[in-house]
């Protein structure tokens, strides 16, 4: 069996994914009420009017910096699990990556505080 053959499985996965994700789309896209008016495209704001900023579609920064962290941080403590999973047999040397890793977090955690990058102004 060649190389190519073994990910055929996979790419038989993948094919049914998109095939079932724009079936999907494609029938939701036929089924749903289709009536926009302009209250509805209003940006929804606790059911207040918009005002300020959030009016016309603009954010500020801050939230977008924090999204951006959180989205990291979560990636990076992802490769936590299949550490721990693999620990016995990882010996010492894998041990002691993963506390440079998490040293590493540490790290970028107490620059991105020490930047303000976590700090909320009113």
């Amino acid at each position: 069996m060649t190389a190519a053959m073994e990910f055929l499985p996979v790419l038989f996965m993948v094919a049914g994914i998109v095939l079932v994700a724009g079936v999907t789309l494609f029938v939701s896209s036929l089924l749903r009420p289709s009536n926009p008016y302009p209250a509805k495209n209003m940006p929804y704001e606790c059911g207040m009017d918009p005002a300020g900023d959030a009016a016309g579609g603009r954010f500020r920064v801050q939230f977008f910096i924090l999204a951006i962290l959180l989205v990291v941080f979560d990636v990076e403590t992802m490769f936590l699990f299949p550490w721990a999973v693999v620990l016995k047999d990882i010996g010492l040397v894998g041990y002691v990556e993963m506390f440079v890793f998490m040293l590493l977090l540490v790290v970028g955690f107490a620059y991105a505080w020490l930047k303000g990058a976590l700090e909320w102004e009113a």
